[in-house]
């Protein structure tokens, strides 16, 4: 009896993690490391490889938006709990605040980047046969 328990324990938690395994594998989002994004700015030579590059900094402004959204909520939650005059900086509405436009500026940064290499591949492309 406690062989076929455990036997469907292992049964269960290997069915959930296939389950779990299908779920992730059709993404098409790629993640690559400081290091990687340097060498493909360093080796970006075709219209393809300025799209990658376009297209990872897109993501990752759509990142930064996010967290900025979810900062600015906080930030007007904790705006509502301000303690008088004598309340020590940096008070938590400060940091909300603070993470806010940190976001925001990368946000910005990220966008400036996925533009100039937008405008690169469309430069570097052939021109289309008529």
């Amino acid at each position: 009896m406690k062989r076929n328990l455990i036997a469907v324990c292992i049964l269960s938690s290997a069915l959930v993690g296939i389950g779990n395994a299908q779920q992730t594998a059709p993404s098409t989002d790629t993640h690559y490391t400081k290091a990687q994004v340097k060498q493909l700015v360093r080796d970006a030579r075709t219209p393809d490889q300025y799209r990658v590059l376009a297209s990872y900094y897109g993501e990752q402004q759509k990142s930064y938006l996010q967290q900025a959204a979810e900062e600015k909520q906080e930030w007007i939650r904790r705006s509502q709990n301000i303690v008088g005059i004598a309340a020590k900086y940096p008070r938590p509405v400060d940091s909300a605040r603070n993470l806010y436009e940190y976001y925001m500026y990368k946000a910005s940064e990220a966008g400036d980047l996925a533009a100039k290499y937008d405008r690169f591949a469309a430069t570097e492309a052939p021109a289309p046969k008529l």
